[in-house]
């Protein structure tokens, strides 16, 4: 059956964040959305209860898989560890965005097509959070300095909130990929999210991809709140 264009459509840069407390509930959600949704990230909530062999299943209907594991660790072990999630044939891996962690990561994925992102700072701190744990610098200087190790170990993007999007898009080549969580749709609830941004807005920054929980999983109408994100997202050319 043909779908409508800009109604029915889905597009593949919104990861659906499936934070969900099972692995059943997850399954279930992505026979919710159908079609709707192409790219999925599966992070630490699933990971201990069959995330990863989940995300197999994903890739093996022909979805897209973040798999958002926040590696942080020696090197060695972030080498092996990468590896290991290279040859499961995943699309995105994040990494924290410690120069040395994230030069393992690119020595563990080979000449795989794994991408790797560095996670620089966590949407949910903002200026007085960042001060409680040792950090003089503003959310965005950070992520800055962040994004210039990033850039100098190899890796392919970053994760940053959509307020640093535009600083970033500025400073880094056109295929060097920003990713945001804290997106919200007009309306929507923040949450335990901080730094937060519209959709559109993200992308008008300079975001490659959106990652999106809560307003799609939890919404009345799972299927309806994706799609709708989507048709935003296409209305913004970048």
């Amino acid at each position: 059956m043909s779908e409508t264009k800009n109604m029915t459509e889905n597009d593949d840069r919104l990861y659906v964040a499936l934070d969900l407390p099972s692995v059943a509930e997850a399954e279930a959600m992505v026979e919710t959305l159908g079609d709707a949704v192409q790219s999925y990230k599966i992070g630490l909530q699933l990971l201990p209860i069959g995330g990863v062999e989940f995300g197999q299943r994903l890739k093996a209907i022909g979805k897209n898989v973040f798999y958002d594991f926040k590696f942080h660790d020696i090197g060695a072990t972030v080498a092996k560890a990468t590896r290991s999630i290279a040859g499961l044939n995943a699309d995105l891996l994040t990494v924290h965005a410690r120069p040395d962690v994230m030069r393992s990561a690119v020595e563990g994925r080979g000449d795989s097509a794994l991408k790797i992102l560095g996670v620089t700072v966590l949407t949910s701190l903002d200026r007085q959070a960042l001060r409680d744990i040792g950090y003089s610098d503003t959310a965005e200087d950070l992520v800055m300095r962040r994004v210039g190790q990033a850039l100098d170990a190899g890796i392919d993007g970053v994760v940053s909130s959509p307020l640093e999007a535009a600083i970033i898009r500025a400073n880094v080549p056109t295929d060097f990929l920003v990713v945001t969580p804290g997106v919200r749709p007009a309306g929507a609830d923040a949450g335990d999210q901080k730094r937060i941004a519209t959709p559109a807005t993200a992308l008008s920054s300079g975001a490659s991809h959106l990652v999106i929980g809560r307003p799609i999983t939890q919404a009345p109408d799972p299927r309806a709140a994706a799609l709708a994100i989507a048709a935003e997202m296409r209305g913004v050319s970048c």
